[in-house]
């Protein structure tokens, strides 16, 4: 059997699946990026997270034309750099766009997400409205957000009409997003965790996490992964590694059961990794 024919697909709210398990690229070099994607893929992922602003969307592009994978069968995710450095006309949103998609070699990305709402500037609904133009072109054919609180994803919707699809957030056991969460479940978009594993500082030596890990015959790594999985959030693990590469995507053998999931939650602190927000903006 097809290893990607294990992966369970998140039906978005305009009826596009999206696998629930898939491959982020955040901080690997474009010229590490091809090995990465092809590794991956190799081990059975079908859906890659990028973006703009990680550089390295030629390099996946490469591994996705020498995949041999047929492009209704891939999964592929960017998002949108808007940087202060720019005036984000319709014009300028359109023209970034085009560019992702000629450094990915494609005509279509499956999702196309706004990186950062950016809120001290406010400019994300002339942003949001120009998204709204690139999923009625059939060239994105989802479109969402990312980093967006609450507040702002439901100022988007009432400015335009258009509910995003997907909201990739931080979200692991140390910071869970509950009420994030359940914002996104009344509104019908599915959450999207991005530094799933806590950027490898700290969590997956939580004394907790590995004692599941031991009762399992799993690794933390792979503890936490199902966790996420089982809360119904899509999860897009990083590694440069090939081992860890396939390690993280064998995480559909086992199943945590209610005592398992109860004592991740009672690991949720609070603690921030990335930026607020609320204030981010460069």
């Amino acid at each position: 059997m097809n290893p990607a024919t294990s992966i369970p697909n998140v039906p978005l709210n305009n009826g596009v699946a999206m696998p629930q398990l898939g491959f982020g690229v955040f901080q690997v070099p474009d010229d590490e990026t091809t090995a990465a994607v092809t590794s991956a893929l190799e081990a059975g992922y079908r859906s890659i997270d990028t973006a703009a602003v990680y550089g390295n969307e030629t390099g996946v592009g490469r591994a996705l034309a020498s995949s041999g994978i047929a492009r209704e069968d891939l999964f592929v995710t960017t998002k949108l750099w808007n940087s202060a450095s720019e005036t984000w006309t319709r014009d300028n949103v359109l023209r970034e766009f085009d560019a992702s998609l000629d450094k990915l070699g494609l005509d279509h990305v499956d999702l196309y997400l706004i990186h950062w709402p950016r809120a001290v500037r406010d400019d994300y609904l002339a942003i949001w409205k120009a998204f709204g133009e690139i999923n009625e072109s059939g060239r994105a054919k989802a479109i969402g957000v990312s980093n967006f609180q609450p507040e702002h994803v439901r100022r988007a919707i009432d400015a335009t009409g258009v509910v995003p699809a997907v909201n990739q957030i931080e979200l692991h056991p140390n910071f869970q997003q509950a009420e994030v969460r359940a914002f996104h479940a009344e509104h019908n978009i599915v959450t999207e965790a991005w530094a799933p594993l806590g950027q490898g500082k700290g969590l997956l030596g939580n004394a907790t996490i590995g004692k599941l890990a031991e009762k399992h015959g799993k690794t933390p790594a792979q503890v936490v992964l199902r966790w996420h999985l089982q809360l119904g959030n899509v999860v897009i693990p990083k590694s440069a590694t090939p081992s860890r590469i396939r390690e993280n995507f064998d995480v559909f053998g086992f199943e945590l059961d209610a005592d398992d999931m109860a004592a991740i939650a009672a690991l949720d602190n609070g603690t921030r990794l990335g930026p607020d927000p609320d204030t981010f903006d460069a």
